[in-house]
């Protein structure tokens, strides 16, 4: 069997209009601008309003990749939705999704990777092109942060925001270049990182009940420094990793583009690789952490700025509950 060669055709991304800033935040909870700023990056968030959920935000992201690439839902043949924050424990968010917009001829399914969703879907959606099962392949993040954050809780209320971000994978026309679109993607777990980051209700464990919510077990728990820690360590090593695989050094990257977790995290993660500001792209000023959706919404700025050009190489890198990372090297190609 003859491997076709896989590329990111088109990416997009939609995040809620209403804004919650660190100012609102300092009328809710014991904290202050600085306090945030200091220890996160963050200055605001988007947040859904009531009855917006995680399928209607991958609905308008897929709805304007569809648009960007000349095309309609219905050429879609497969939705990979990587979230922590789906609609309802079944069906589906991907098949909610699929039906709000048309995709007709498209199944999916939902992929649970926490801050790592992204890439490990990535994954499997270009092993599907890859094998020539499908030619459009939807990997699209998006999470509901705010519906699991406890806003009493001034360690964890600050770090999230809603958004949904989305790329289309096709196999790429190009026939001349051993090394385009997506090079390769390394996946890592160690469930021994789990009690460090969890919500640890409303599962077959803890399934909903008065004490669950009299005890908060459906909000995030994290304890901060042990994910601190290994987010560096791990995001640093893996994106190492697949760089000398490939024979590659920082100065042959464009751009770097880490999950936006936490800015000292990133800026931990940049010294430890040796890449200079101009190729990391941080946004986690403006949308706060979004889960699976970070890295495609940085992906969407880093090519609507002009950031990344066709031919460029871009290494992706995440962290997340689990413990879970993984690292991707591509070649831009729109």
């Amino acid at each position: 069997m003859s491997l076709r060669k896989v590329k990111i055709s088109a990416v997009e991304m939609f995040v809620p209009e209403r804004i919650l800033t660190n100012m609102d935040l300092e009328k809710m909870v014991e904290t202050t601008n600085e306090w945030i700023l200091e220890r996160t990056g963050i200055k605001k968030r988007h947040i859904v309003e009531k009855g917006q959920a995680a399928s209607d935000l991958a609905a308008e992201a897929i709805k304007k990749l569809c648009r960007q690439r000349g095309i309609t839902p219905a050429d879609l043949e497969l939705i990979i939705l990587p979230t922590v924050t789906p609609d309802m424990f079944f069906p589906s968010t991907a098949c909610v999704t699929q039906e709000k917009i048309g995709a007709s001829k498209a199944w999916g399914f939902d992929l649970s990777g926490a801050c790592s969703g992204f890439i490990f879907a990535l994954s499997v959606a270009e092993k599907y092109v890859r094998l020539g099962i499908h030619d459009k392949v939807v990997v699209v993040g998006s999470e509901i942060m705010s519906s699991i954050v406890d806003y009493t809780d001034r360690a964890t209320c600050v770090l999230f925001g809603d958004g949904a971000g989305a790329v289309l994978l096709e196999p790429t026309d190009e026939t001349d270049d051993e090394e385009v679109g997506i090079i390769e993607t390394m996946c890592r777990t160690d469930g021994s990182g789990g009690r460090f980051l969890y919500m640890p209700g409303g599962g077959s464990l803890n399934p909903p009940s008065y004490e669950t919510i009299d005890k908060k077990m459906h909000f995030i728990h994290q304890e901060g420094r042990q994910v601190f820690k290994f987010a560096v360590t791990e995001m640093a090593d893996i994106s190492q990793q697949i760089l000398d695989k490939h024979n590659f050094k920082a100065a042959d990257i464009t751009l770097y583009v880490p999950h936006q977790a936490n800015m000292r995290i990133i800026k931990a993660c940049q010294d430890r690789l040796g890449f200079t500001d101009e190729q990391l792209i941080i946004n986690i000023d403006q949308y706060g952490n979004t889960t699976s959706a970070t890295i495609p919404i940085c992906l969407y700025e880093a090519h609507l700025e002009g950031r990344i050009r066709k031919g460029d190489y871009v290494v992706l890198a995440s962290f997340g509950a689990g413990f879970t990372w993984g690292a991707t090297l591509l070649r831009w190609e729109i």
